[in-house]
């Protein structure tokens, strides 16, 4: 009787111990997942104070081209205002990117522009920060994919379920073909 009794609470002992621990996994992966949220933010923060220089750079130079500069002005506001799931601000991100690219595409235009150096340094800095976007969204989407294994997995998604741990959406981005080609550089 004693020696079943030891199993019982030796059983018992173990199966709180585990629960314990992954309790604690989905605590330390759902803190990474909002780590890697923050970095983005960072980002994409860094990214909107640099647009306004930019756009008054270009103004200096193509001052017909209001409708471009219109675009990126209501995409930077839409993606400033923030909001909803991460498919959502992808969206929003991806609006922006696309109304950045018309105003690179507008400098091809003006030697005089593409020369300026405070134009290049702005290019240099937007295109380090598009970068460090890129890392920081490939860390969230690592992050939230080893929450999302977890939650799914069997006995892990016990755990999730009577604590409330849920999937994370995927930092997607746009789905359209053009979106994935690669940008066309020419000197």
């Amino acid at each position: 009787m004693n020696t079943t009794l030891y199993i019982v609470y030796g059983v018992v002992g173990v199966v709180v111990l585990w629960a314990v621990f992954a309790f604690n996994r989905f605590v330390r992966l759902r803190n990474r997942v909002r780590e890697a949220w923050s970095d983005i933010e960072v980002q994409l923060k860094r990214r909107y104070d640099l647009i306004p220089n930019l756009i008054e750079t270009v103004k200096g130079y193509a001052k017909h081209e209001s409708q471009a500069f219109e675009n990126v002005t209501k995409a930077r506001s839409a993606a400033l205002a923030g909001g909803g799931s991460a498919h959502d601000r992808a969206e929003k991100e991806n609006m922006l990117t696309g109304a950045l690219k018309s105003i690179f595409a507008i400098a091809e235009a003006y030697p005089d522009l593409k020369a300026n150096t405070n134009f290049a340094e702005l290019q240099r800095e937007l295109s380090d920060t598009e970068n460090k976007i890129q890392a920081a969204r490939r860390f969230f989407n690592t992050n939230a994919m080893e929450i999302n294994t977890a939650v799914e997995s069997f006995p892990s998604n016990i755990i999730a379920g009577l604590f409330g741990f849920k999937k994370e959406e995927f930092f997607d981005l746009d789905e359209t073909p053009a979106a994935r080609e690669p940008v066309k550089v020419s000197f």
